[in-house]
């Protein structure tokens, strides 16, 4: 028995024709799956109350930027990944020098621009010596001997007679702070994840009917 194949051009032009679908299909579901995923996790950050500005970090970028592949791909990152990060993970945070982390209080308010404010910082902004207090339970204090003001802040206290002079609790003296963890991004990328094959046969049969 004797058998013979023959590759008409008929059938190579079909076998083109279904690779070209085939890039084509691919690129467009990797391309839907990254923006899904930049939503999700944008998403995500506005919901835990992390608010507009951070969850604008996320960017998604398919992958050739230009033309089609079969081995399009698709990535999402953020432009702020160590907040990001923080906030995914929980992590525990230790002072860099082995030290107390002062942690402000309301009464200590806010240095230019909102940054927060260190105890040298404060003491030069508030012309104010704080003084350690140690307690057995709970955290240790840096407080100041002065009054409240109008607006809840620690002050001088101007008063000859002692009248509304206080000890104010300016921050709190932790060894170590536990960060909440309020996003699970994993998550939304598993659910994209697992949607990606149903993508790429929905494309590719849309394309055969356009």
């Amino acid at each position: 028995m004797k058998l013979k194949l023959d590759i008409t051009p008929g059938i190579v032009a079909a076998m083109a024709a279904e690779v070209l679908a085939g890039e084509k299909a691919v690129t467009s579901a990797m391309r839907d799956a990254g923006t899904k995923l930049k939503s999700d996790w944008r998403g995500q950050i506005t919901g835990a109350g992390l608010g507009r500005r951070l969850s604008n970090s996320i960017r998604s970028q398919t992958y050739p930027k230009t033309g089609e592949s079969l081995n399009a791909a698709a990535l999402v990152w953020s432009k702020a990944p160590e907040i990001i990060g923080a906030h995914d993970t929980g992590p525990l945070i230790r002072s860099k020098d082995g030290f107390w982390m002062a942690i402000p209080l309301p009464a200590a308010g806010k240095g230019a621009r909102g940054k927060a404010l260190s105890p040298g910082d404060w003491e030069k902004r508030r012309g104010m010596r704080l003084r350690f207090v140690y307690r057995r339970r709970g955290a240790s204090l840096l407080v100041a001997d002065g009054r409240l003001n109008n607006r809840g802040l620690g002050v001088v206290s101007r008063s000859k007679t002692g009248r509304g002079r206080a000890t104010v609790p300016i921050f709190l003296l932790v060894p170590q702070v536990k960060l909440p963890k309020r996003l699970d991004l994993d998550r939304d990328t598993e659910k994209v994840q697992a949607k990606v094959p149903g993508l790429i046969v929905g494309k590719w049969v849309e394309g055969k009917f356009v």
